[in-house]
């Protein structure tokens, strides 16, 4: 470290250099003071612009706050076919309503599918219309997206979608504000039964039932490899169990957002106290 050192007894030159050191120090102490000083301000409100996005983060109900035994099976439906109907009469044998998320393009391929869906009690609500990548939208696309996808359930149907499962899990703030917007309460899970992988019955199985909990959403896909064949299984511990599965429709708290209930750092959704 550089140390500057005086003779013990300092000559009129060295005084004249003590005193330029010492004018220069203090010179450069002003302005680091004042550095010092914005630098104190600009920390002292950050705060507040923190902790104001902070609090406006916007999240999907991910699960439900419910003291009693009740869950939902969803299923999102965006390519194949080829198990719905099997789905259909598995619930059906159980006496379960679920919720289907389904793509606009999937109701335009497959219409017939959707109508059984709607005439066996389940809910319909949209995966979007085309599957996109949401983040990636701006408000006007969510906006066109979602319309045309529910102007396409609703002419099956004759039920315009409340519900949205956002493609591939995906969302950001604007997202969730432009689905909300909208009337539309976007919908997300808390236990996933990875069907989509291609595990095997007993793995779906255990996934689920080792995860759910009052108030949980539970997800599957439709044309997944295994999910009828663990269907059955699963049913039969929920309702064993005491749960009573409900579409998300009637397991989540009616009202607005921030006004009726709130959301959780989790996504779990709790009345306002």
């Amino acid at each position: 470290m550089f140390k500057f050192r005086f003779p013990h007894k300092p000559n009129a030159k060295t005084k004249l250099a003590r005193r330029v050191f010492f004018v220069r120090k203090r010179t450069l102490a002003i302005p680091a003071g004042l550095a010092a000083v914005c630098a104190l301000c600009l920390i002292t409100t950050l705060p507040s612009y923190v902790s104001a996005a902070s609090t406006q983060r916007q999240l999907p109900i991910y699960c439900v706050q419910r003291e009693d035994k009740v869950c939902s099976l969803t299923f999102d439906a965006a390519w194949g076919n080829e198990d719905t109907q099997q789905l259909i009469d598995i619930l059906g044998r159980y006496h379960v309503k679920a919720t289907f998320f389904v793509v606009g393009d999937w109701v335009e391929k497959y219409p017939e599918s959707v109508k059984a869906l709607s005439d066996a009690g389940h809910e319909v609500m949209s995966h979007s219309d085309t599957h996109a990548h949401f983040n990636a939208l701006s408000a006007q696309e969510i906006v066109a997206d979602l319309t045309t996808a529910g102007e396409k359930i609703a002419a099956v149907t004759g039920k315009t979608p409340t519900l949205f499962r956002p493609p591939f899990g995906e969302y950001d703030d604007h997202v969730i504000a432009t689905v909300r917007g909208m009337g539309i309460e976007p919908i997300q899970w808390d236990v996933d039964s990875l069907d989509w992988k291609d595990y095997d019955a007993a793995t779906i199985t255990k996934r689920v039932t080792e995860g759910v909990q009052p108030g949980s959403i539970i997800l599957f896909h439709n044309a997944a490899l295994h999910t009828p064949e663990a269907l059955p299984g699963i049913l039969e511990y929920l309702l064993g169990e005491g749960y009573q599965v409900v579409p998300v429709g009637q397991l989540i708290l009616p009202g607005t957002c921030g006004t009726d209930y709130t959301i959780d750092h989790t996504g779990r959704q709790m009345p306002v106290e």
